[in-house]
């Protein structure tokens, strides 16, 4: 199983941005799929978790009213869309799979990517 994240970058606060991951080789222990963010010298923070139906995602509190997960089954991608950034949004996030949405926001996932950067700047 590997997971692939692009999207990230270099934006103004208020800004926009779409993070993708690619699940490549998806086994039943990717049946939810889910992101974290992790800023510098803070821990690794659950954002958001679904199975790949995504029909009741979960969203934590920080992420809730801004970021949604979303995804396409036949392509196996994930994404999360973020809205209104500010420049504590600044952190490495990442992909992670997990056999479900539990797990994962539990922050015990089966696998993970190795993150993409995005940085705001006010």
């Amino acid at each position: 199983v590997q997971l692939v994240e692009s999207g990230g970058g270099s934006v103004q606060a208020g800004a926009s941005l779409r993070l993708s991951c690619v699940v490549s080789g998806r086994t039943f222990n990717t049946a939810a799929i889910g992101w974290f963010r992790q800023a510098p010298g803070k821990e690794r923070e659950f954002l958001a978790t679904a199975t790949w139906s995504f029909v009741k995602p979960v969203y934590s509190d920080s992420a809730k009213g801004r970021f949604t997960i979303s995804g396409d089954n036949g392509r196996n991608t994930v994404f999360l869309q973020m809205t209104k950034l500010g420049p504590g949004d600044t952190a490495s996030y990442y992909c992670a799979a997990g056999t479900t949405p539990s797990r994962i926001r539990n922050g015990t996932p089966n696998h993970w990517g190795r993150g993409t950067q995005v940085t705001v700047s006010s």
